[in-house]
């Protein structure tokens, strides 16, 4: 394939391919001016009006090494499996990796929490892992991210001064026999790691969660929030090398940030007859809703005015400013959603 005048990105496979979870990605893009054609099929992805994007469809399980290798230039992933294969590549094989996080996109968040069954008392993961290693000589875990939870659980054992031969550890399938006789067994899992905990399969978890209700439908205990997680654009360590790819990626970038930036905001637009003017302005200025300045449109005998708000704002909820405006003598009051919202390109700090 030529790619060499392309941005090759990293089309994740999974909820975010799906148009009814995740946050509709494919609707994401299209609104940015990206609109791709076989992706939330699964696949192959080929977006449609523009011919300097060329998507790779992957799991992002796979992206971050992806991203090392130069096979893509970015990624589309969440900072969970990012920085399960940073961990990976560094306790298992000695080597770094540094992808970067560029833009969030504000979707797929949950959290990695450490559970255990409910009839544990304890209630923080340092006091559960230090009466489990009085009376046990190994710590069996399961999850579906081994190294972050070895991770959690070495530094876990080094705050509590636990003895050294807990620093062994092995990750292995479920239940396949001990390669140490002390120590982390940290058992991968393919999912449903709460019913393993709950039938007595390991001593403690790291789960993937949103709220935590099904953890407690089965009878565990949250210990301890590990991590929080989002889906973001990450690039390789040598993007920044090539001048053209950057262009592409700051003008790829910057579509995007206008589409989240805009969520969740809408533009009224308003007339305000002569002699109301300072009445309005003083309002707008009491409750900062302009920028450096309102945008005005004067006019004989009528100024048009146009401010941006927050359509689910608590602080200004959208009714009462209409209504106050209202008052104030505001006349035709129109409400208009955003559909793009971008200040500058300084926003992404490339």
């Amino acid at each position: 394939m030529e790619t060499k005048d392309k941005l090759i990105i990293g089309m994740p496979a999974g909820s975010l391919a799906n148009p009814t979870r995740g946050g509709n990605l494919v609707d994401l893009l299209a609104k940015a001016g990206f609109p791709a054609k076989g992706y939330d099929a699964g696949g192959p992805t080929d977006f449609t009006s523009v011919n300097f994007l060329f998507g790779w469809d992957g799991r992002p399980q796979e992206f971050c090494t992806q991203l090392a290798l130069n096979e893509l230039d970015i990624a589309i992933a969440g900072d969970d499996w990012m920085q399960e294969r940073i961990l990976e590549m560094k306790m298992a094989y000695g080597i770094e990796l540094a992808p970067e996080k560029v833009l969030s996109l504000h979707r797929g968040n949950i959290n990695l929490v450490g559970i255990v069954d409910g009839s544990f008392p304890e209630s923080t993961t340092e006091e559960f892992l230090s009466n489990l290693i009085k009376r046990k000589e190994q710590i069996t875990v399961v999850t579906e991210l081994p190294y972050m939870a070895l991770n959690w659980i070495l530094e876990k054992l080094k705050k509590i001064g636990a003895p050294e031969k807990f620093q062994k550890w092995s990750i292995q399938k479920y239940k396949t026999p001990a390669k140490e006789g002390c120590g982390i067994v940290i058992y991968e899992t393919w999912g449903k790691t709460e019913a393993k905990l709950k039938n007595g399969g390991a001593d403690i978890g790291l789960e993937i969660t949103q709220s935590g209700s099904a953890l407690r439908n089965y009878g565990l205990k949250i210990l301890e929030w590990v991590f929080s997680s989002e889906t973001g654009i990450w690039i390789s360590a040598d993007l920044r090398k090539s001048a053209p790819k950057m262009e592409l990626l700051k003008m790829f970038l910057i579509n995007l940030y206008g589409i989240i930036n805009a969520e969740n905001k809408v533009m009224l637009y308003f007339n305000v007859p002569s002699g109301n003017d300072d009445a309005i302005q003083t309002y707008l200025k009491a409750n900062n809703l302009f920028a450096e300045e309102p945008t005005i449109i004067q006019g004989q005998a009528f100024s048009q005015y146009c401010i941006q708000l927050e359509s689910a704002s608590k602080e200004k909820p959208i009714a009462m400013v209409r209504y106050q405006l209202l008052k104030l003598g505001a006349k035709s009051i129109e409400t208009v959603p955003i559909l793009s919202s971008i200040p500058d390109l300084q926003v992404l700090g490339l």
